[in-house]
């Protein structure tokens, strides 16, 4: 990382922080650290990632970072304390941007070395009347801002409204994201036969990813047969026979930014009658909930579009013996009979956290925000029979059987766009390319 793999121009990051900082009082002081690095066992740590607030307002991705912004006679100044050069530890872990690395080539106005942290932000503190702060991320950053202020305010509920809204630059990564992970479903698809292991579908998606320069944006989930009715099975070890289904919902990141895709398909190719009837039913209620994705339309509409296509299909099919009504429930809870067998929300917000910020789930009981243009979120209805399940009956037609259908969706003026529609999800597309390439 040397400031040329940024993905944005400078210009971008700036604005970002001016609009930001119109909302902070001059006499107040911003640190946004980032996260720590994460040990993993002993001496080794987890591969680091940073917080995706330093990444919005200024691109940098090493860990012992803070971004610092303080107003000096009316204008605003953004600051970096970085690792400073340090050859032994750069011998061992790979050549540091510095301070001078950082000021030449970020969107920051000065830059500092993270041990004078203490030093210089006390000597901040000393004419500030309030601070912003990510608390929890940064001890010494804490213990310090705690000596001289009795409340620290959170500047996330500002940024969190920020982020709703992609720009331009923002959406085109998003495309690619969302590119990268159809193509690498596409990949597992065609690697999948009878008797295949969850953990080899993992490993052509994830490896496709790595193989592109990406990484996971979340763990995987490979979940075949009853696996499939666990909503967030991971351990994906399992063979998965023949007649069986595998839900694989596998997203990646670029420059940060995610994609969060699921296809559920047969591991010999082709549905049963009964796969057949529940997937054709999540993906009409997949295309509701796609459908509803337009400026102006509140939260709950998605939710409320998917949960009535499930709900009346369960009905149709027998499964359910109920009026819709009963079958629904009451909005926006949606806590009717339907809600035995989809038992999560229809999407959420996509962006630099997989579910970014600025929205809850929606089916959640909280109001969410209307949909504004710029808005990328996820539609992704399911309906989960585990066999194993002891608290409601499971009709033996359909035991076993878990299917989510998944899509990263843009909203604009002129409808949703399907940034993920490069991945086959009809039952035709699917059928025609499992198991071509064993």
């Amino acid at each position: 990382m040397d400031g040329t793999d940024l993905p944005f121009s400078k210009e971008e990051y700036f604005d970002r922080q001016s609009s930001f900082l119109e909302n902070i009082s001059e006499n107040s002081l911003v640190l946004i650290p980032t996260n720590s690095l994460s040990t993993r066992s002993n001496d080794t740590h987890y591969r680091f990632r940073a917080n995706s607030y330093i990444l919005y307002l200024s691109g940098w991705a090493d860990p012992d970072s803070v971004w610092m912004a303080f107003n000096d006679q009316g204008k605003w100044f953004s600051s970096l304390f970085v690792q400073p050069r340090d050859t032994k530890a750069e011998i061992w872990e790979g050549k540091r941007v510095g301070v001078e690395g950082a000021l030449s080539n970020w969107p920051i106005d000065r830059a500092y070395s993270i041990e004078d942290l203490v030093e210089i932000v006390s000597s901040k503190l000393q004419s500030k009347n309030s601070v912003y702060s990510i608390p929890g991320l940064n001890e010494k950053l804490d213990n310090c801002v705690s000596g001289f202020v009795d409340e620290i305010l959170d500047p996330r509920q500002i940024l969190d409204k920020m982020r709703r809204i992609k720009s331009s630059n923002e959406i085109e990564i998003m495309k690619k994201s969302a590119k990268l992970a159809s193509l690498a479903h596409i990949e597992a698809m065609k690697h999948t036969y009878s008797g295949i292991g969850e953990w080899e579908i993992q490993s052509k998606i994830e490896g496709y990813f790595i193989k592109n320069q990406s990484e996971c944006s979340y763990p995987s989930i490979v979940g075949g047969g009853e696996n499939a009715t666990i909503l967030h099975y991971k351990t994906n070890r399992s063979v998965i026979d023949s007649g069986q289904l595998v839900l694989v919902d596998a997203g990646c990141e670029i420059h940060g930014y995610a994609s969060d895709i699921t296809r559920t398909w047969p591991v010999n190719g082709k549905f049963t009658d009964a796969q057949k009837e529940i997937y054709q039913l999540v993906l009409k209620a997949e295309l509701a909930g796609i459908e509803a994705c337009k400026v102006g339309s509140s939260w709950d509409s998605i939710h409320a579009a998917t949960s009535e296509v499930l709900a009346q299909g369960l009905i149709n099919l027998g499964i359910l013996e109920c009026s819709l009504e009963e079958a629904i429930g009451d909005p926006p809870e949606f806590n009717g009979e339907y809600r035995k067998f989809f038992m999560h929300g229809t999407g959420h917000f996509l962006g630099l956290d997989v579910h970014d910020v600025g929205g809850g789930r929606q089916g959640d009981k909280e109001k969410g925000p209307t949909l504004e243009e710029g808005m990328v979120l996820t539609i992704e209805p399911g309906l989960y029979f585990g066999g194993w399940r002891s608290d409601i009956q499971i009709p033996e037609r359909y035991s076993g059987i878990g299917i989510r259908i998944e899509d990263d969706v843009l909203v604009t003026e002129e409808g949703p766009i399907i940034l993920s529609s490069s991945c086959p999800k009809t039952i035709e597309e699917i059928e025609s390319i499992v198991g071509i390439g064993v």
